[in-house]
């Protein structure tokens, strides 16, 4: 038992002296500097479980232990170790970030993990379980910058199985540099479900719940799309033309076609939608402009016609469904008055 007690005490001086260490550091690298230091107590407690008989009651001590000398800091309670511990066991299954961490003179030591608050790191051990799934939240939540309430609602919306799922022409109608982006910009389903309309909706109304939620459909969309506009006129030769929705993408430095389908994808679509993109390529795009994509997002399809159908397109188009589940009866919508009859009913007090 004195055994036991003395090698507890050796083993919490250690962890004391790591602490104290990282104290030291340049505040402006604390959260890298903090994440690391969780890093190095979670793998100390982990090898230390596997040399000796101790369970987790012992994390109940080294918490009291830290709360008493360091009562400044915050990050000591029981279930904060032990979420230190489970992220150290699940990112450990990395073999290249084990590679990365002990080569201290790389400068790609300081890994994903480390970019991203802690917070949101106990989001993705607690929601994923593969390690595959997991850098792929890491990378997302770097580049847009992700809140944890966005990473939390993506992972949930399963972004991982929807991105670059899309059916595309995309490989044979641009050049390779820039289809591999565009193909990864497209998800198949979009979710639509933060959307509520009734049963019977039509396209109108599913391009007004759109707008209207503008900053959860752009979040849907993906980073880099910049709104343009909503039914954009294109005067062709003095022929007016309406484009569902218009986007420039800052990452492809592209115009992005998007066109709404209520219904099952046909054909017809795809030819309409190339004739847009060539538009707006004729009428809108610059010369340091890339090439013009479009986007049909239809309420589902036939992906073999859909093959079929970008075949001998000469525009690079995107077909993906969308998923709505939140949707009123008719009988409840029906009970509201539409915008038209509120106008009629306005015009007529005046």
């Amino acid at each position: 038992m004195q055994l036991q007690k003395d090698e507890y005490k050796q083993f919490i001086v250690a962890i004391k002296s790591k602490i104290q260490s990282s104290q030291i550091k340049a505040s402006i690298k604390v959260n890298v500097e903090l994440l690391k230091l969780y890093w190095d107590i979670a793998e100390m407690i982990v090898q230390k479980q596997k040399e000796s008989a101790w369970g987790d009651g012992f994390i109940k001590n080294i918490s009291q232990d830290l709360k008493v000398e360091f009562p400044n800091m915050k990050g000591f309670s029981v279930s904060n170790i032990k979420y230190m511990r489970k992220w150290y066991q699940f990112f450990s299954k990395s073999q290249q970030l084990v590679d990365q961490l002990e080569n201290e003179k790389s400068p790609q030591s300081v890994d994903e993990i480390f970019q991203i608050p802690w917070g949101h790191n106990i989001t993705i051990i607690t929601k994923v379980k593969d390690i595959e799934v997991a850098k792929f939240y890491l990378k997302k939540t770097i580049e847009g910058n992700w809140s944890r309430a966005t990473l939390r609602q993506q992972i949930e919306n399963q972004l991982y199985i929807r991105e670059g799922k899309s059916v595309t022409n995309f490989k044979q109608k641009l050049p390779a540099i820039h289809s591999d982006l565009a193909i990864e910009t497209l998800k198949d389903p979009y979710n639509f479900d933060f959307l509520t309309l009734r049963a019977k909706y039509d396209e109108l109304e599913l391009e007004d719940a759109l707008m209207e939620h503008m900053s959860q459909f752009l979040l849907e969309l993906g980073q880099g799309f910049s709104f343009v506009g909503r039914q954009y006129k294109l005067n062709v030769a003095g022929d007016m033309f309406k484009i569902d929705l218009l986007f420039y993408h800052v990452k492809l430095y592209c115009y992005v076609v998007v066109e709404l389908k209520t219904v099952d994808f046909k054909p017809e679509f795809a030819g309409k939608l190339n004739f847009y993109i060539s538009a707006v390529d004729g009428e809108l795009k610059g010369e340091r402009d890339n090439p013009t994509i479009g986007i049909l997002i239809c309420k589902s399809k036939n992906d073999m016609v859909v093959e079929y159908s970008l075949k001998d397109i000469n525009k690079p188009i995107g077909v993906s469904e969308y998923q709505l589940t939140q949707v009123l009866p008719d009988e409840f919508k029906s009970s509201l008055p539409s915008i038209e009859e509120i106008e009629a009913e306005f015009e007529g007090k005046i």
